[in-house]
C-alpha cells in the first residue's frame, strides 16, 4: 500500500513547488488526509501548547474522566460499547465569536496560548484553502469566500485526551466518522498513536510525527469540489498504554453560508450528465449531522438533495 502522505510546506518556496503541489493534489484526491511539516508554526510554540494541554488534563480533567468511567461501568467491559467513546474533551470556539472566557479552569497562560494558536491555525487553514484552489483551477480566495456566509467562517477547536484503556477491543477512543465541516487541522501526540483512516477498505494508521500538523478534508469540501476531493472515514483506537493528546481545529463555513458545487468544476460533469452534489445552507447540514455523525455520509448528502427546493437562490 502507498505510504501516508507527508508534505514539507517549505518546498513550496523553491524549485520543488510543482512537485509539492502535485503531492497535495494526490493527497486530496486519494487520501483525504495528509501530514504537514515546516508549516510555519514554531516547534517551541507547539511544545508549549502540548505541555499546557497535558497539564490541564492532569489537573482538571483526569479525575472527572475516572469518575465517568466508574459511573458508566466502563472499567471491565465484557460486551462492545457502540454508543460512547473513550475520550475526555472540551471545546473552544474562536469564530465568529470566542467562548474562551467562558471555559472554566483554564489558566491565564493556557487561554493566551490557545488564542494565539487559533490565530496561527486560522492563517494556515486559509493558506491551505488557496493551495487547494490553485490545484482545482479555482480563482484564489474562492474556497474562503464560499465559507463566508454573512458573519465569516466558523472556527473552533476540540481538545481531547484519550487515557489508557483496559479494554480497547470493547470501546473505541472515537467511533468511525467523516468530519462535517471544511478543513481540519490536527496537532496530535507524537508518542501515542491511535488515529486511523479508511483507505481502500483497510484501516491505515496516521503516523504520529513530532511537530507536524495533520490535515483532513470535511464533507463541505467534497460538496464544493463535486466529489473530486473526498472526506474520509476515520476513527481513534483506544490504547492500553499511554494517554494520547489530540487538538483538532475545524475551519468550517459560516452557519448561513450556502454550500454547493463550484460552477467551474461542474460544467464538464453537467455535459456528461454526471450526478451533482446538493446545494444547502451549512447549518441545516449540521443539524442533520448531529444525529447521524457515526453513520455513512452518502445518506446525508441525499437528504440535503431532497430539500434543495427550499435553499435560497443567492449563492455565497
Amino acid at each position: 500500500m502507498a505510504t501516508f502522505p507527508v508534505i514539507n510546506l517549505e518546498k513550496l518556496n523553491g524549485e520543488e513547488r510543482a512537485a509539492t503541489m502535485e503531492q497535495i493534489k494526490d493527497a486530496c484526491e486519494n487520501w483525504g488526509f495528509f501530514e504537514l511539516l515546516n508549516h510555519g508554526i514554531s516547534h517551541d510554540f507547539l511544545d508549549t501548547v502540548e505541555r499546557l494541554t497535558k497539564e490541564h488534563y492532569k489537573k482538571c480533567m483526569e479525575q472527572r474522566f475516572k469518575e465517568l468511567v466508574a459511573s458508566k461501568a466502563l472499567e471491565g467491559l465484557q460486551a462492545e460499547v457502540t454508543d460512547m467513546d473513550w475520550e475526555s474533551t472540551f471545546f473552544l470556539r474562536h469564530l465568529p465569536e470566542s467562548n474562551m472566557a467562558e471555559i472554566p479552569d483554564l489558566t491565564h497562560e493556557y487561554r493566551k496560548v490557545m488564542k494565539e494558536f487559533a490565530l496561527k491555525l486560522e492563517k494556515l487553514a486559509e493558506e491551505l484553502l488557496d493551495l487547494l484552489c490553485e490545484n482545482l483551477g479555482l480563482e484564489k480566495g474562492y474556497l474562503k469566500n464560499a465559507f463566508q456566509g454573512t458573519r465569516g467562517p466558523t472556527f473552533g477547536t476540540k481538545v481531547s485526551n484519550y487515557p489508557p484503556c483496559p479494554t480497547p477491543d470493547k470501546i473505541k477512543g472515537l467511533r468511525a466518522h467523516t468530519d462535517a465541516g471544511g478543513i481540519i487541522l490536527l496537532f496530535q501526540d507524537a508518542q501515542v498513536s491511535g488515529l486511523q483512516l479508511l483507505k481502500d477498505g483497510e484501516w491505515v494508521d496516521v503516523p504520529p510525527m513530532r511537530h507536524s500538523i495533520v490535515i483532513n478534508l470535511g464533507d463541505q469540501l467534497e460538496v464544493i469540489t463535486n466529489g473530486k476531493y473526498k472526506s474520509v472515514e476515520h476513527r481513534v483506537i483506544a490504547q492500553t498504554n499511554g494517554a494520547r493528546m489530540s487538538i483538532a481545529s475545524f475551519y468550517n463555513p459560516g452557519g448561513d453560508a450556502v454550500i454547493h458545487p463550484a460552477p467551474a468544476l461542474v460544467e464538464k460533469e453537467a455535459e456528461e450528465n454526471k450526478q451533482l452534489y446538493p446545494k444547502f445552507v451549512f447549518e441545516d447540514y449540521m443539524k442533520l449531522y448531529a444525529g447521524l455523525k457515526f453513520q455513512a455520509k452518502e445518506p446525508r448528502f441525499e437528504a440535503m438533495k431532497a430539500r434543495e427546493t427550499t435553499v435560497p437562490i443567492a449563492t455565497a
